[in-house]
């Protein structure tokens, strides 16, 4: 192979890295794992002779079934690993792009399109699936890749694969997006977030759903509830006793998942950033990350 052609090859490879984060978080639903997906997948191919890369039709194609195929193993072990998890796991939230902020180019968290697929109660559902639902979902329902290629991922046939693509369906299906409209939602964390800084019980109580949950992911490294906590009423007192014992906090409007949400900061460090779900102007999940390991995305930056 020329050397020419080795460097065109080179930088259509690496032009690829974007579309492989994308779908390694969606997969994983954790940035850190989906780097590391990125970087094995790269060693895999480089791992290889320039004899028998320039032997691959399609080297994107090669790509994502080696990514896919990671992602699948990681599913697996994850599961056995969130049963030590301590308290409740929560997928890693996304900030909002930060275009043209020093070292950009190298964050993976700016590599993430925001679309639907990476809406905090969407990704909550896709890990109530199977590992193998997941993968034939994402790769045929978001990336559009056909059954016949998503065989090659899973290594089962291609009507098989269609058939845990429905399941998937069946999950989704059950558990609805918020039919809010952004702008909607927009107005009612703005004005959560008002009533929670004035103490307004009564705002809090009319903002949330009768059957609202709380749901907070500390990783046992921070304080954070350990079970998800129901009802507003009990939401709203666990919110004041929060206040009363706990320090010092400002909360700041920002864009979660591609979605209106807001972050906690303690001497200007972010060290919560929760998303929501809204329906009917009433916000049915708060979503609490603290695990700092999480919130690494939100801290270089700070928000």
């Amino acid at each position: 192979m020329n050397e020419t052609h080795e460097d065109d090859l080179d930088d259509a490879i690496m032009g690829e890295r974007r579309r492989l984060t994308n779908l390694a978080y969606r997969l994983l639903g954790s940035l850190a794992d989906a780097e590391d997906v990125v970087q094995e997948t790269y060693a895999r191919w480089y791992a290889q002779s320039e004899q028998q890369r320039a032997a691959i039709e399609s080297p994107g194609g090669w790509l994502t079934t080696v990514a896919g195929r990671i992602c699948l193993n990681l599913l697996g072990s994850a599961r056995v690993r969130r049963e030590r998890y301590v308290g409740e796991w929560i997928p890693e939230p996304l900030p909002a792009h930060r275009e043209g902020a020093a070292g950009a180019a190298a964050d993976p968290a700016d590599r993430i399109t925001l679309d639907e697929s990476v809406h905090m109660a969407f990704l909550v559902v896709l890990e109530s699936m199977t590992p193998a639902e997941r993968v034939a979902f994402v790769l045929h329902d978001i990336f559009q890749y056909p059954f016949a290629e998503v065989a090659e991922v899973l290594g089962r046939s291609a009507a098989a694969c269609r058939q845990l693509a429905t399941s998937a369906r069946r999950r989704i299906r059950a558990s609805p997006a918020p039919a809010t409209p952004s702008s909607a939602q927009a107005d009612v964390v703005r004005d959560f977030k008002r009533a929670w800084e004035a103490k307004d019980v009564r705002s809090l109580m009319d903002l949330l759903d009768p059957d609202a949950t709380v749901i907070a992911d500390g990783g046992g490294l921070v304080g954070a509830l350990l079970e998800p906590l129901t009802g507003r009423e009990n939401i709203v007192r666990a919110y004041l006793d929060v206040a009363r014992f706990g320090p010092e906090t400002t909360f700041l409007e920002r864009t979660v998942n591609g979605q209106p949400g807001l972050i906690a900061q303690q001497g200007g460090v972010t060290v919560t950033v929760f998303a929501f779900r809204i329906v009917d102007d009433r916000i049915t999940h708060i979503w609490g990350v603290r695990n700092p390991e999480k919130l690494r995305p939100w801290t270089s930056a700070d928000a």
